[in-house]
């Protein structure tokens, strides 16, 4: 299924996006180290949100499957950039939390670390971005 997502250029290096399915609109800003004003999320900040978003609903998926609930599951993605050999992502650190009381078994455990391999955007990614994930509870 395609999706087609028009973007203006609006000038001073921001951007504003629409959704074509849904209409929703986002903006993206140039972040301060790459000349921008950093008011909005930069490029790669939207791919470092689109592999946490990804994994937590491919999670997401795997726990209405087996009717686990994962409401109040939390993310941190760290994104680090490199400048070499050009600028590019460097590195996605994400930390999943899950809530307090929640019991997982091994197997569910298993499963859902391997959701987060599953992902389309994980699988898109170029195989010099590092990806690490760290589960908490």
């Amino acid at each position: 299924m395609a999706v087609s997502i028009d973007i203006v250029y609006e000038g001073s290096l921001h951007c504003s996006c629409v959704h074509g399915p849904s209409g929703t609109t986002i903006s993206t800003d140039a972040p301060l180290d790459n000349g921008g004003n950093g008011e909005a999320f930069s490029p790669t900040d939207l791919v470092a949100t689109a592999l946490g978003s990804c994994i937590l609903t491919i999670m997401g998926l795997y726990a209405n499957r087996t009717g686990l609930n994962l409401d109040g599951t939390k993310m941190t993605v760290v994104k680090e950039m490199s400048a070499r050999p050009i600028r590019r992502i460097g590195s996605l650190r994400i930390t999943i939390a899950y809530p307090e009381g929640i019991y997982l078994s091994d197997q569910h455990r298993e499963k859902l670390a391997a959701a987060v391999e599953s992902c389309p955007v994980k699988q898109s990614l170029h195989p010099d971005i590092e990806v690490t994930v760290e589960f908490i509870n």
